[in-house]
């Protein structure tokens, strides 16, 4: 809940127009062994995301990045992610700068 209650909190501190990105996963689409709480957690982040932008006021804007693992990763969690491609943290980077510059809400940017 640590994201959503973020989310609630800053409403009414965001600026008008204002932008929240928050981040999800992979494990929303394909689960891994012994992941199931990350997919859990994953899927009502997308979910949240998708049903706040209905109602967020004042032209607040909502997304989501949900990386596969980063290259940079691969060492600590590849025995996690067998058979998955890992992703440079810059291309995931880049998911993010959409989020916050663009004017889409209520997405949910993969980068898998």
């Amino acid at each position: 809940m640590g994201q959503v209650n973020a989310v609630i909190a800053g409403i009414p501190r965001l600026r008008d127009g204002g932008s929240f990105t928050l981040t999800s996963g992979i494990t929303a689409d394909e689960p891994i062994r012994l992941g199931t709480n990350a997919t859990t957690v994953n899927a009502a982040i997308e979910g949240f995301v998708r049903s706040a932008a209905t109602e967020l006021p004042r032209g607040l804007r909502i997304n989501a990045v949900s990386p596969t693992m980063l290259e940079e990763a691969r060492e600590s969690f590849g025995p996690y992610f067998r058979g998955f491609e890992a992703a440079p943290g810059a291309r995931v980077a880049l998911a993010y700068s959409r989020s916050v510059e663009g004017a889409e809400t209520g997405r949910v940017y993969k980068v898998h």
